[in-house]
This record gives structure tokens, C-alpha cells and sequence, in this order.
């Protein structure tokens, strides 16, 4: 199996597959009302994506700050970005990165 990038209007879906029809596939099990835009097969097993690149600096704190901030707001992704924008005081954008990210870790 390789892993694959699935690029829509609304998300950026990785998934395993056998090939880019089996990616297609997992895109339409999982969004069926999304069609892709550009289906990639990544050249290595691993998706990283870069905190840096995402301007997330001080990365361990932020992201406990962001799990404290989801967990306070159970779940609820909007209030947890104004819990963060608060307690930090940085912009909309850089609070909305930061909980975005730490969302998939779980909360």
C-alpha cells in the first residue's frame, strides 16, 4: 500500500491505498459529496506536516495550551480558539492554526 494525498474544495485527505483508484475510493467512503481536485502518492510512508511552516513556534507549550484550551471547551472547536486567543493573546489566525492542529491529537 502507498499513501496518498487526496486534495478536494474542502480537505486535504491522506489514506492508504493499493493505488489512486483505491484513494479515490476512501475519498468517496469518507466524502461522498466531494470530488478530488489532485490525487498524489506521497514518495514515503510518513505525512509530516511542519509546525514552523504552520508558524507554530514554542511548539510542546502551544500544543498543551491547545489541548487545555479544547478540553475547556469540550471539543468545541470555535470557543477553543477564543479560549486560546485570550489566554495568549495572539491574533485569530495564529490561535486558529494552533487549535486546528492539535485537534487530530486528540483532546
Amino acid at each position: 500500500m502507498a499513501l496518498f494525498e487526496i486534495e478536494t474544495p474542502g480537505h486535504i485527505v491522506i489514506a492508504w491505498a493499493d493505488n489512486e483508484e483505491g484513494a479515490k475510493a476512501v475519498l468517496k467512503e469518507n466524502y461522498p459529496t466531494e470530488d478530488p481536485i489532485r490525487v498524489t502518492k506521497r514518495p514515503r510512508d510518513a505525512w509530516v506536516i511542519s509546525k514552523a511552516a504552520l508558524g507554530l513556534t514554542g511548539a510542546y507549550e502551544a500544543c498543551d495550551l491547545a489541548r487545555e484550551c479544547l478540553s475547556k471547551a469540550a471539543g468545541d472547536k470555535l470557543h477553543a480558539i477564543r479560549i486560546y486567543m485570550k489566554e495568549t493573546g495572539v491574533d485569530l489566525e495564529s490561535a486558529r492554526k494552533t487549535i486546528e492542529s492539535n485537534i487530530v491529537y486528540g483532546w
